[in-house]
């Protein structure tokens, strides 16, 4: 095969190689530990140096500043961080990026394939996933490092031609060229580590006396500074039909980097110097790949120290050249929250299910207080809505689990978030059905008055009654839901109790009427149904305070920035009246004691799903 050949063939395959290491080891360190980066992340965004110091944490571990500026721009669009902390944390990510050629300047050639061997042992026979996943970072660092083995191997070749060190002389003395080249090299690899592995293995061959470097440092750090601007595509790439403040964070990581290029280029060979000066002594071409790597560090420290004071300045600055846009109004239905473009970041998506959860949830509230309505008076106009609404809640069940099937079919989820996501599918069934046996009790009343035949004054009050109780136990649920401080589960549990009392008294008080006539018996089978379902919506209340609380910790999920819905919920407390009639067991609008010989067994208060 011709040389030249081979060497592209060999390039190519070793960048695979890296490149197929590097995700395999970003992905398996996501998994292992991607809610213990949330939360390092959540914690240390307080002010700009402690997001600093996170994002260069998650970057380091992580080994991909882009894992962790496309996870930033995710979390900002979801609503988990403001902008500010966004930023901070790419910062601190363009730190985090620079340990990747740090340990490549490390020599471990004598020990890759003991490494491949561990990794796969690891991995192959471990039981637990964890234990998986740090099997398959042991090997994907493996693979990393033989990747840059066989970059380095096909390019010695390359030292010895005269047109390409012709080539590289012009690259070396013209730092323009030499960022144009770093550029375009990131650009069609979209990976800033590997364009700098490829330089540091490319540097440390020798020019014609065997001990100075084919490009030396002067020539590299230009590169690098392309390097740096070319990384920030895949912000940009990620931001792409997210959130505005997403495109802004994005677009924060483009003028950090972009700005110390353009700063640097000027100084290259006094920076130049001031590396050779502080990094470990020798021939150049045995301590370049060090150098760069010191290079890199030093540009990625001194840049943040600029920027990290003048966050407030880069905020203005993304602010003013992308400025809000109005919010859309959401039709009925469609969702509010959920975003394609997070479905690989499973702990944003679950962020946004829960978020898309609870405003569902609103929407049956809003039914509630139109039933009530219909109580009072008839209206076929709410009776239109409250169709629509149940429809609509449906719809956005059916889009949830669409959503969260697209998250699961990824394979980046872990068997914790997995738990969490089927307690959501369990939460929005509950609220689906809330929704349709509400609509299914005032198409009851609205089919009673078809029939040429009405419910009496006196049951139609008592429905009112009922239906405002559990109106009161569905909104303390999501209160439950929203802050599990705010609500005490054991009034749930009264009230539910309250619910059957009233239906009991409501089937007692029917049969009277009907024995004075003043209800038609025509109407009992249509009333038990309606009173069935009232129990079936007490039931399903409590279902869902105990999904949210024992099963899942719905709350968790919903931390991130102030949501204007959650906050409004968050503002709501239990409502006096119904205290008044848990401690009395008086009705509040009437002075009639409920029976005692209708209280039913609280057996009847279990969990059910039906």
């Amino acid at each position: 095969m011709n040389e030249k050949v081979q060497i592209v063939f060999g390039l190519l395959g070793g960048l695979a190689i890296f490149l197929f290491g590097m995700n395999m080891m970003s992905d398996s360190l996501q998994k292992a530990a991607g809610e213990k980066m949330r939360t390092v992340l959540g914690m240390l965004t307080r002010n700009p140096v402690l997001g600093v110091i996170s994002g260069a944490l998650v970057t380091a571990v992580l080994q991909s500043s882009s894992a962790t500026t496309v996870m930033a721009i995710g979390f900002v669009s979801a609503g988990l961080m403001t902008l500010p902390q966004a930023i901070s944390i790419i910062f601190g990510a363009n730190i985090g990026t620079t340990m990747t050629a740090q340990i490549i300047a490390f020599k471990l050639s004598d020990y890759i394939f003991i490494i491949i061997f561990i990794g796969f042992i690891i991995g192959f026979t471990a039981k637990k996933q964890k234990i998986k996943y740090i099997g398959n970072t042991i090997l994907a660092f493996g693979l990393l490092f033989e990747g840059i083995e066989i970059m380095g191997s096909v390019m010695k070749p390359l030292a010895s031609s005269p047109f390409f060190i012709n080539l590289i002389g012009k690259v070396a003395h013209i730092p323009v060229l030499g960022v144009l080249t770093g550029l375009m090299m990131t650009l069609v690899v979209q990976s800033s580590s590997a364009t700098i592995a490829v330089l540091q293995n490319f540097a440390s061959q020798p020019a014609a006396d065997g001990i100075t470097s084919i490009i030396g440092l002067a020539g590299a750090i230009p590169v690098l500074l392309g390097d740096n601007i070319g990384t920030t595509i895949t912000a940009i790439l990620a931001s792409i039909g997210q959130s505005i403040d997403a495109k802004r964070t994005a677009l924060a990581h483009c003028i950090f980097n972009v700005s110390g290029s353009l700063l640097f280029i000027w100084f290259v060979k006094p920076y130049a110097s001031l590396i050779t000066m502080i990094s470990p002594k020798g021939n150049e071409v045995d301590v370049i790949s060090r150098q760069i790597a010191n290079a890199h560090t030093g540009f990625n420290i001194i840049m943040t120290l600029i920027w990290t004071p003048l966050l407030w300045l880069m905020v203005r600055i993304v602010m003013k050249l992308l400025p809000g846009k109005k919010e859309r109004v959401v039709p009925l239905g469609e969702p509010k929250y959920l975003d394609d473009k997070l479905i690989r970041q499973p702990v944003a998506a679950l962020h946004l299910v829960a978020q898309e959860t609870l405003h569902s949830a609103h929407i049956v509230q809003r039914m509630f207080v139109k039933a009530e309505e219909i109580t009072q008076k008839d209206s076929d106009a709410v009776l239109g809505t409250i169709r629509a609404e149940a429809a609509g809640v449906h719809e956005l069940s059916e889009k949830i689990n669409e959503y969260l099937a697209a998250v699961f079919s990824f394979g980046a989820i872990t068997e914790d978030q997995a738990s969490m996501a089927t307690g959501v599918l369990l939460i929005q069934s509950e609220i689906d059905r809330i929704a349709d046996l509400c609509r299914s009790i005032i198409e009851n009343i609205a089919g009673a008055k078809n029939m040429k035949v009405k419910y009496s004054k006196d049951a139609m009050k008592e429905l009112r009654k009922s239906m405002e109780l559990i109106r009161r136990m569905f909104e303390e649920t999501l209160v439950l839901m929203a802050d599990p401080g705010k609500i005490e589960t054991d009034s749930l549990k009264k009230e539910r109790e309250m619910v059957m009392d009233i239906d009991e008294g409501m089937r007692k008080d029917h049969v009277k009427r009907v024995a004075k006539g003043k209800c038609d018996a025509k109407m009992t089978v249509s009333f038990n149904a309606l009173l069935h379902d009232l129990d079936r919506m007490g039931s399903s209340c409590l279902n869902l305070s105990d999904t949210a609380l024992k099963e899942i910790n719905f709350n968790t999920l919903l931390q991130g920035e102030p949501d204007p819905e959650r906050e409004e919920l968050l503002q709501s407390s239990p409502h006096p009246e119904s205290e008044e009639i848990l401690q009395s067991g008086m009705d509040p609008e009437s002075e009639e004691r409920i029976p005692a010989d209708a209280v039913r067994p609280k057996t009847r208060a279990k969990k059910v799903r039906a």
